[in-house]
């Protein structure tokens, strides 16, 4: 249950739309739903801001689309992570307007009002080969409420196309920055960059890059200040702490900038084109 959505419940009660013991059914599945393998926080979006994110990998098919059903019951955006396609078939077959991003491999079902835009990230990627990982962070920050763009393969090994972008890193209030190999956009990015910047290293890379462990060690050790680094590939993870420091700067009465990107946008490549 979103915050809207109680005090809409608590108006029906007090005027008198909705009887006392009918809110208290509607009420029974807080704070969480226990389906036996699942115990469904649907409190998650009160204290947190968002409905709680459904991460597919290890799950069965069917358990997916059960907590989806679940979770989309009420009237809320519902994410889910790690999708393959076979889990979004299934999911599509309830929720035929589900939305699936083949390169982020998420899912989304869109109910309700869309959160307003509360700030500008930017996802930037220092190869192709790291774009699966971004889409999962530019998806995530979309749906949580960001006005989200994407400047993707601008990696240190052609340092030109990364200053090309100098005026989108400026626009941003929060960078995503995700890389494999020896991870150092994130360095060069945040040396450049006044706002924060979180690091996202990805499994991408020959033998010594460890499956990403390199490119995390190198993140963890920059000399650049201002940095936060989450796990390996953990494009959701960096989407959420961009998300929820956008939030706490709306919340306090901060002042964005023009916003003008759309939802679902098409990424931004270092020669400006929309392909690798």
């Amino acid at each position: 249950m979103t915050e809207n959505e109680l005090r809409q419940l608590l108006r029906d009660v007090k005027d008198g739309r909705l009887a006392v013991e009918d809110a208290l059914d509607r009420l029974r599945t807080l704070p969480y739903e226990d389906l036996g393998f699942a115990k469904i926080d649907h409190h998650r979006a009160l204290r947190k801001g968002f409905p709680e994110v459904v991460f597919c990998e290890g799950k069965t098919t069917s358990q997916v689309v059960e907590i989806m059903k679940r979770l989309c019951a009420g009237n809320r955006t519902i994410l889910a992570t790690r999708a393959s396609p076979g889990v979004y078939e299934a999911v599509r077959r309830i929720f035929p307007d589900a939305v699936y991003s083949e390169l982020g491999r998420t899912i989304v079902v869109y109910r309700g009002e869309r959160p307003p835009q509360r700030g500008n990230v930017l996802v930037m990627s220092a190869g192709t080969a790291d774009i699966p990982v971004a889409e999962e962070a530019a998806v995530t920050a979309e749906v949580m409420g960001n006005c989200v763009r994407r400047c993707y393969d601008v990696g240190v090994a052609g340092l030109h196309r990364l200053l090309d972008k100098l005026d989108l890193i400026r626009w941003a209030h929060v960078i995503i920055v995700v890389a494999g190999m020896e991870g150092a956009l994130a360095s060069v990015v945040a040396g450049l960059a006044e706002q924060p910047v979180i690091a996202v290293p990805t499994s991408v890379g020959y033998g010594a890059n460890f499956k990403g462990l390199s490119a995390l060690l190198t993140m963890l050790n920059s000399c650049a200040s201002g940095i936060g680094v989450v796990n390996i590939d953990n494009g959701f993870g960096a989407a959420a702490l961009a998300s929820a420091i956008t939030r706490m700067i709306a919340g306090a009465g901060g002042c964005w900038g023009e916003q003008t990107s759309k939802v679902g946008g098409q990424p931004v490549y270092a020669d400006g084109k929309n392909e690798a």
